[in-house]
């Protein structure tokens, strides 16, 4: 980094102990070097200072009671990153590891996964370190009314328009936004993710892990390859990894493994999608009992194991960082040709690397696991129009706009003489639109 390097020096300096947020903003500046020397006049406007210093950080305390009758607290966050082509827009992530190193990461990483999708949005992200898994109806709500008691300040359909993420449902963003209506008495697209009867999109359940195997479709495509008779491990169990699975198999795969936090389990008939449905979506319940109710399943405890089964396509669709070197070696070992990822980074770089060694196909998560907030937009137009689209149709603009994203990133890549890195084209390819952006409307 050349060019870049003092930037990503002051970046370090001034957030010393944000592993998370310095890995992601370290992997997209080693790819601008080459940008930055074709555009002399972004790096003297200081576009690329001011792409890596978010707009507006916000931490708040959030008070609540629990059923006990205790008062618990818990730290909220939001983090403005960029509004350059649109008002922020991001999920809102509850789970025990959320700090300012990890929004920030999100919300810099949702800049160019939000410019990708080539709609109207900015980029942000937003959590706090409180844990809903084993909470009951009545903790999660008077969490979530107290989360926006602050946050509602900061937030609305030209502003800021939150969204779902770990940990952070229908019913979350529910209960939210009945808080902020009741603060606001405002009924608009506030928040996206929302149910059916208020507001919400038809496939915006569906749309991260649809819209992951639908950019897995373009990659094999360009290899003249397709989904069917692969074999494919799906970590995580969530919506992303549910319907990841589910696509993946409406096109002819054999998804054989899924995780969550605890273990995961390795079925060789194939998953049993109906089971895991009913077992996460319904009972609420950890992916071990699947392994319970199924004789040919068998139950690992711990999940670093899921990536030495043998595969031909892996979609990590869980956490960030969650194949390192040692699993993406192990992935390779086991014939795995292309990982397309459903979470946010995954993978760690020394992963990347290994990916790149072998000739692997890669897609990253900016650019393969976009379709959940490019549904997101799509909700938010359909609220500003007060119309509502069917599954259909949503499904329909969904497989376009990741046929889009992949093309860009692809193009982008052959741009630069980096034909097949999708890491580098994503990269460009987001930048460049909100770069343009930045430079128009000046020194703001």
């Amino acid at each position: 980094m050349k060019i870049l390097a003092g930037v990503f020096e002051q970046v370090k300096l001034r957030n010393p102990n944000e592993p998370e947020y310095l890995q992601a903003v370290e992997e997209v500046l080693e790819s601008l070097e080459i940008v930055a020397e074709k555009y002399p006049h972004f790096v003297k406007a200081g576009i690329f200072e001011r792409i890596v210093e978010p707009e507006r950080q916000i931490i708040f305390r959030v008070p609540w009671v629990d059923d006990n009758g205790n008062v618990q607290v818990n730290r909220g966050f939001r983090v403005q990153y960029n509004s350059a082509i649109g008002p922020y827009k991001g999920g809102i992530r509850f789970h025990p590891s959320v700090n300012l190193s990890v929004i920030k990461f999100l919300g810099f990483e949702q800049i160019f996964k939000n410019s990708l999708t080539g709609l109207p949005m900015g980029g942000g992200k937003g959590g706090s370190d409180f844990d809903p898994k084993g909470k009951s109806d009545n903790e999660v709500m008077r969490f979530c009314q107290s989360f926006m008691n602050e946050l509602y300040k900061y937030v609305g359909a030209d502003v800021d328009v939150p969204a779902g993420d770990i940990g952070v449902g229908g019913r979350e963003v529910g209960y939210m936004f009945g808080q902020y209506k009741r603060l606001t008495d405002l009924y608009h697209g506030v928040f996206t993710g929302k149910g059916l009867d208020f507001g919400g999109s038809l496939a915006r359940t569906q749309a991260t892990g649809y819209g992951l195997v639908y950019f897995v479709n373009e990659m094999l495509a360009d290899v003249n390859e397709t989904l069917e008779g692969k074999t494919v491990l799906v970590s995580g169990s969530g919506n992303v990894a549910i319907y990841a699975c589910e696509k993946a198999q409406s096109f002819g795969a054999k998804v054989v493994a899924m995780s969550d936090s605890n273990g995961y389990v390795y079925d060789e008939e194939g998953i049993d999608l109906a089971l895991v449905k009913q077992i996460k979506e319904v009972e609420r319940g950890r992916i071990k009992e699947y392994a319970v109710r199924k004789p040919s399943a068998v139950y690992t405890e711990g999940c670093k194991g899921i990536w030495t089964i043998k595969t031909d396509i892996a979609l990590p669709c869980a956490t960030q960082n969650e194949i390192d070197e040692e699993s993406a070696k192990a992935l390779v070992a086991g014939g795995c040709r292309l990982v397309a990822e459903g979470a946010n980074m995954p993978s760690t770089p020394g992963a990347i690397a290994v990916y790149q060694a072998n000739g692997l196909l890669y897609a990253p998560g900016k650019a393969s696991n976009a379709g959940g907030v490019a549904t997101s937009g799509l909700e938010m137009s359909q609220n500003s129009i007060r119309m509502s689209w069917s599954f259909e149709e949503v499904d329909e603009k969904l497989q376009g706009i990741m046929k889009s994203i992949y093309k860009n990133a692809s193009d982008a890549a052959k741009e630069f003489g980096k034909d097949g890195d999708l890491v580098f084209g994503a990269n460009v390819a987001g930048f460049l639109k909100v770069a343009k952006a930045m430079y128009a409307q000046g020194v703001v």
